[in-house]
C-alpha cells in the first residue's frame, strides 16, 4: 500500500507515521508538510505543500489511501486564518483525493465536533456534530463533518473514515502543546509534581484522553482494514480535577467556570496567552465518548492509559522536550523562548 499522511509532523502524524512504519502491507508512505523535517524514517519520503493554497492532486496519484491529519490552532484572534487553513484547505484535500481517485480517505475529526452532552455517561458516534460555536476549533471541525456528509453522498466509491480522539498528548509534543495553549508565561521548569500545589476544581472538567502513539495504531488500522464511518477514540480513565490533583500532588480548590473563563478570556484578549475562553467552555461541554465501535469493528485498544498520556506531556513539559520535526522542536535558548509572545497567537516565527 502507498499511504499519503497530510500533516504528518505534528503531535499526531509523527505518530500515524511511526505507525505506518511498522506495518508490512504499507511499502510506501508520503508525508505532506509545510515544512521538511529532519526525521527520516525508512519508508516515508517527504513532500513540500501548503494545504491553504496549493493543489496536492499530483501528489496524491496512485495513492491507496489518504491520511488528512492537517490543522492549525492560532491564531485564535484570527479566525479567517484558520477557516483557510482547517476548513478550506481540508476541503482542497478532499477535493485532490476524490480527482486522484484514492481507495479511502481518513479524516481527523475530534470529539471537538460534537455538541454538548452529558458528563456522567458515555455518547456513540451517532451523537450530534454540531460543536460549541464560541470556539473556532469547534466549529471548523464540525463544519467539516458536514462537509464530509456530501462527499460520502458524492463518492460512494471512497471509503471514509472520520477519527473522533479526545485530547491527545506524547512527550515529544509537550513544547509544541504548551506553546499553543499555554504561551510563554507558564515557565517550563515549574510544571511538575510538587510545584503546582493547587488544582481548579472547575464543574463540568472531565475529559477524555490517549497517548498519540495510540492514536497513530488507530489510523494504521483505519487504512488497513475494510472499515468506514465514524470512530470514537479515547483511553480509561476520565480525565477530572481529582485525577489531574493527584498526578501533581496538588489540593483541588473550588472555582466556578464563570470565573475560569473570565480568568482565560482576560489573558486571551490582552494577548498574554493563546489559548481563547471558547476552548475552555467547549472542554466544560464536551461529552464522554463511547470507544466500543473502535474496539469491536476496528479492533483497537491503547495501550496506555490517560493518565500515562498525560504523565508524558508534564515530564515532557519540564524537560522541554520535542522532536527532529518544525512543529514540535523543543525551544533552544532565550532567543528562540522570545521569539513566542510575538503577537500572543503561539505560532512560532
Amino acid at each position: 500500500m502507498r499511504i499519503i499522511v497530510v500533516g504528518a509532523t505534528g503531535n499526531v502524524g509523527t505518530s500515524v507515521v511511526s505507525a505506518l512504519e511498522s506495518e508490512p502491507s504499507v511499502t510506501s508512505i508520503v508525508g505532506v508538510a509545510r515544512r521538511q523535517p529532519e526525521w527520516r524514517p525508512g519508508k516515508t519520503s517527504w513532500r513540500t505543500a501548503d494545504v491553504s493554497k496549493d493543489d496536492v492532486t499530483e501528489i496524491f496519484a496512485g495513492a491507496d489511501a489518504v491520511i488528512h491529519l492537517a490543522w492549525v490552532f492560532q491564531p485564535t484572534h484570527d479566525p479567517v486564518t484558520t477557516w483557510r487553513t482547517n476548513v478550506l484547505g481540508s476541503m482542497r484535500v478532499f477535493r485532490a483525493a476524490a480527482t486522484a481517485g484514492v481507495g479511502a480517505l481518513v479524516h481527523a475529526s475530534s470529539v471537538g465536533a460534537y455538541s454538548p452532552g452529558p458528563k456522567d455517561g458515555p455518547v456513540d458516534e451517532t451523537w450530534p456534530t454540531h460543536g460549541w460555536p464560541n470556539a473556532a476549533y469547534a466549529r471548523e471541525k464540525a463544519y467539516l463533518e458536514r462537509v464530509l456528509d456530501v462527499f460520502e453522498h458524492d463518492h460512494p466509491g471512497i471509503r471514509v473514515v472520520r477519527m473522533r480522539p479526545g485530547f491527545t498528548f506524547k512527550r515529544e509534543s509537550a513544547t509544541e502543546q504548551r506553546r499553543l495553549f499555554a504561551g510563554p508565561l507558564l515557565p517550563q521548569g515549574l510544571v511538575r509534581p510538587g510545584l503546582i500545589p493547587l488544582i481548579p476544581d472547575i464543574p463540568g472538567l472531565r475529559i477524555q484522553a490517549l497517548h498519540s502513539d495510540d492514536a497513530g495504531q488507530a489510523y494504521r488500522l483505519a487504512v488497513t482494514r475494510p472499515v468506514s464511518g465514524a470512530f470514537n477514540l479515547a483511553a480509561d480513565p476520565v480525565i477530572d480535577p481529582e485525577v489531574l490533583a493527584e498526578l501533581f500532588g496538588a489540593r483541588r480548590v473550588p472555582v466556578p467556570p464563570w470565573l475560569a473563563r473570565s480568568v482565560i478570556a482576560a489573558g486571551w484578549h490582552l494577548h498574554l496567552i493563546p489559548a481563547s475562553p471558547g476552548l475552555v467552555e467547549m472542554a466544560l461541554r464536551i461529552p464522554l465518548m463511547d470507544v466500543t465501535r473502535a474496539r469491536t469493528e476496528l479492533g483497537w485498544r491503547p495501550r496506555r492509559t490517560a493518565t500515562e498520556a498525560l504523565s508524558e506531556l508534564i515530564q515532557g513539559m519540564h524537560a522541554g522536550a520535542g522532536t527532529a520535526t518544525p512543529p514540535l522542536a523543543s525551544v533552544s535558548g532565550l532567543q528562540d523562548w522570545m521569539k513566542e509572545p510575538a503577537g500572543g497567537d503561539g505560532r512560532r516565527r
